[in-house]
């Protein structure tokens, strides 16, 4: 029997086990396909909420502790694993910003004592000289950085496949609980039955369907987000580019990620041609010469969305044994660091780094 077991083995996931671990602790996770293969594939990969200013407290809270520790959190992975998951620390520029909103958000900066500054035209094409000419004057976030999820993901699969004290179940779709009384004992599979004396359910958009088994509506749908990526070369974009809602997003190898859509069409991870002339289009307002690019892949992943995008951390009321870590919505990368940490700090009853009750699930599931 496993000290913990994790249903799910997303970034939300992975990081868990490695913290539950590194404390001493033995890990099984379960995996119904690949490792960090849905969501956490799927994203952009920014280390920022879009627009963060429109967020709640409770996640900009999350935020500013996550991005603070992935500079470390990268390097590890690389020395573990060989694997870079490709930090790029160059900053977001935010396009054409309502005049109303950018007092607000520089009321937001100064409010959290983050930089934020409004630039001119010549600060703009001096920063980006291939964006599209016309643009007055932006938003600039300098210390916004950006990684490669996909790199990410296979860094913390291969962490975790190389720890002792982790077991890892891929191809492994949990179908219920098992329990005893009122509390959860471990999972049951098609393959057979796994028990823990802790179990932590962190299946993104999936989660509400497995907690249902048990009575209870956890407020987490699947929203579809479609994307594109240009392979085009270094130096026609260098850093997050945003324009009313959308962004591009460059990596190191030259290639250009564009995003994305928000779509409520349940589990469905089809992609569309809409959806495909739509973010072409969004990517040659941001950045014409993308146009001379192949676009190198279309695909859609589905976040797991939650009221206002607060997370559900910690405990379920009414079943011992049993915690959640879901329901990020568009920031599961972004708050990844910061949630799990809060999490394992609960299991492992530390002080959390972050005041947990805003986070709770108690008081926010409801009875079937």
């Amino acid at each position: 029997m496993s000290d913990f077991l994790i249903v799910g083995a997303g970034v939300i996931g992975l990081m868990t086990a490695r913290l539950l671990s590194q404390a001493g602790a033995s890990v099984k996770v379960i995996e119904r396909g690949r490792s960090a293969r849905e969501a956490s594939w799927a994203g952009g990969g920014i280390v920022s909420p879009l627009y963060p200013w429109r967020y709640r407290d409770e996640i900009t809270a999350l935020a500013l502790w996550s991005q603070s520790s992935y500079v470390h959190l990268s390097q590890e992975l690389l020395d573990e694993t060989g694997c870079d998951p490709e930090l790029r620390q160059k900053g977001m520029l935010m396009l054409n910003v309502e005049d109303g909103e950018e007092q607000t958000a520089l009321d937001w900066a100064r409010r959290f004592h983050r930089p934020l500054t409004k630039v001119d035209a010549e600060f703009i094409y001096r920063t980006e000289p291939h964006v599209a000419p016309g643009f007055e004057s932006a938003l600039w976030m300098p210390e916004v950085a950006s990684i490669r999820n996909p790199r990410l993901g296979q860094a913390l699969r291969l962490s975790v496949k190389d720890n002792p004290r982790i077991t890892l179940c891929e191809d492994s779709e949990v179908i219920g609980f098992s329990t005893f009384g009122e509390r959860v004992t471990g999972v049951k599979t098609e393959q057979g039955e796994h028990k823990a004396k802790e179990v932590i359910l962190a299946g993104g958009a999936w989660s509400g369907e497995l907690l249902a088994q048990l009575g209870l509506s956890l407020p987490v749908e699947p929203v579809r987000g479609q994307m594109m990526v240009f392979n085009a070369v270094p130096g026609v974009v260098d850093r997050v580019v945003m324009l009313d809602g959308r962004y591009v997003i460059p990596r190191s190898d030259g290639r250009v990620l564009v995003g994305s859509t928000l779509e409520h069409v349940g589990f469905d991870k089809t992609t569309t041609e809409e959806a495909s002339r739509s973010l072409f289009d969004t990517a040659t307002r941001i950045v014409p010469e993308l146009a001379d690019y192949e676009v190198e892949h279309h695909w859609a992943g589905l976040r797991p969305g939650s009221p206002e995008g607060v997370p559900f951390i910690g405990a379920v009321p009414g079943w011992q044994g049993l915690h959640l870590n879901t329901g990020h919505y568009r920031n599961g990368l972004v708050l990844a660091p910061a949630s799990t940490r809060l999490l394992a700090d609960l299991l492992l009853e530390r002080s959390p780094v972050i005041d947990p009750d805003a986070y709770s699930p108690a008081g926010r599931l409801t009875a079937r």
